[in-house]
């Protein structure tokens, strides 16, 4: 686990920091990455969000990180060592820092904490994310548009809510434009590991993928469908400069206008607890540039889907859709509420295989 900090060294928390001549001193921001920064992902984009609040006030503020921290105790043990290093704002970066930061922010009340991608909260810890199904939707209409062999692979890390919702919706999407397509999925138990990342993406193509999407960090996959010359799209950032040809579109999380935020609510002492899940409207979803190797009718239907979305005038999960037993779950013309899709836990009908446990 690497540890950087502005004054670098981990001697440097105990230290504190310069005051203003005012007497203020910087507002102190921390961050608990789950991966490396350069995973060119989730981590990446992450990490992009604190150097914009770095940008956004210069020395005002004082950033931290930590980075491929797993999830577990590991866990805990870094979110306390920012707390009690005089860390103002701690943003704990993965689903599995949920109990963990919950556990910490007790000790520290008078911390704020955010936690991205969780369900749970206290006074002095909010949640956050985006609605990556959102962009899922747009990306699963064009891969069922570009799949010559009907087979799509799917590279997914764990069988988190999150996760299953990309996974579900993704499918739908395709399958209203190719009622003969396939998601091949396999599950990779990790969030960033380019080698499992790799052999997936290499199987899923050996089972007849020439599509594949993903739902982990790294560009491997990409890397992959580059050398195979098939289509990819990538995940968390752009990742256009490891598969040039192979690219078609990506889902980009943009954490910065976010995170600025919550650092002005702290400077301002106008920070409160609460919930936030933006997608594309916001901006906190982002769709990149799609591919010239996408046809312009598609490329159209694409952005149409995406401004749909953004205007409130469509809905990823829109009925009829029934669970993967062929029990209904949304009536025609009903929408899926946030509370099933924060806990969603099936496959809906049409995908093969059962979630893993």
């Amino acid at each position: 686990m690497r540890f950087l900090t502005t004054l670098l060294g981990a001697a440097a928390l105990a230290l504190g920091t310069t005051a203003f001549a005012d007497g203020h001193e910087p507002t102190k921001v921390g961050f608990i990455y789950v991966g490396p920064v350069g995973d060119f992902g989730w981590s990446y984009e992450h990490d992009q969000g604190r150097l914009a609040i770095e940008e956004a006030f210069g020395d005002k503020v004082e950033t931290t990180y930590l980075e491929s921290v797993p999830e577990g105790p590991d866990a805990e043990r870094a979110i306390r060592q920012l707390a009690a290093s005089g860390h103002d704002l701690i943003f704990t970066t993965s689903f599995g820092y949920m109990n963990p930061t919950l556990k910490v922010a007790e000790q520290f009340p008078d911390v704020k904490f955010e936690h991205a991608t969780g369900f749970k909260r206290a006074d002095n810890v909010s949640t956050y994310s985006g609605r990556f199904y959102e962009g899922r939707t747009v990306l699963g209409h064009i891969a069922g548009h570009m799949t010559e062999t009907n087979t799509i692979g799917y590279i997914a890390s764990f069988p988190i809510p999150e996760v299953v919702r990309g996974i579900n919706s993704a499918y739908l999407a395709a399958k209203e434009v190719n009622p003969d397509v396939e998601f091949k999925i396999v599950w990779v138990s990790t969030w960033f590991d380019p080698a499992k990342e790799a052999d997936a993406a290499n199987a899923l193509i050996e089972q007849g993928a020439d599509v594949i999407m993903q739902h982990t960090d790294s560009p491997a996959a990409m890397t992959i469908a580059e050398e195979k010359g098939i289509y990819a799209f990538g995940q968390a950032s752009d990742m256009k400069q490891f598969g040039p040809n192979a690219r078609l579109s990506s889902i980009i999380d943009n954490w910065g206008p976010y995170y600025i935020a919550r650092t002005q609510a702290v400077m301002d002492g106008t920070w409160e607890s609460m919930d936030t899940w933006d997608g594309i409207a916001p901006g906190m979803t982002e769709i990149g540039e799609f591919s010239d190797k996408i046809p312009a009718e598609v490329r159209a239907s694409a952005q149409a889907i995406a401004d749909a979305i953004a205007a409130g005038e469509m809905h990823s999960f829109t009925g009829p859709v029934n669970k993967q037993d062929g029990s209904v779950w949304l009536a025609e013309g009903e929408t899926a509420d946030d509370g099933t899709l924060l806990g969603m836990n099936f496959y809906v009908e049409g995908i093969e295989g059962e979630l893993p446990n």
